[in-house]
């Protein structure tokens, strides 16, 4: 287990310097990825979000990455282009260290193969 966790780790660590080289700054945590993951998702480019807008860019995201392990399921666009998620498989109870982990594994499966050093993250 503890080598599972310093694994995802140094993974993190080396996805947050990747992202830091495409966007030019480093994101600060969690947060932040989520957001980047949002935007691109949402495909409407940058532009000034509202406090609730940035949330459900971050809601976006998480759908997003768990969809990788067939817990969401887009459901389509509305009128305004943004995704609509279902949950179609129930979510573990994770405590928020676990929740952590789920996320940062999703997010580094989202990235792989994104950026020009195709080194495996």
């Amino acid at each position: 287990m503890i080598k599972k966790d310093l694994d995802l780790a140094r993974n993190w660590h080396k996805l947050l310097r990747q992202l830091e080289q495409q966007i030019g700054t480093r994101p600060k945590d969690m947060n932040a990825v989520l957001f980047l993951i949002g935007v691109q998702e949402l495909g409407q480019g940058t532009r000034t979000f509202s406090k609730e807008q940035k949330q459900d860019l971050m809601h976006i995201a998480i759908c997003k990455v768990l969809s990788l392990s067939g817990f969401y399921r887009l459901e389509g666009l509305d009128e305004e282009g943004w995704p609509h998620w279902k949950l179609v498989k129930k979510l573990p109870h994770f405590d928020l260290l676990e929740q952590e982990k789920l996320l940062k594994m999703h997010v580094i499966e989202y990235f792989e193969g994104m950026f020009d050093d195709k080194e495996t993250l």
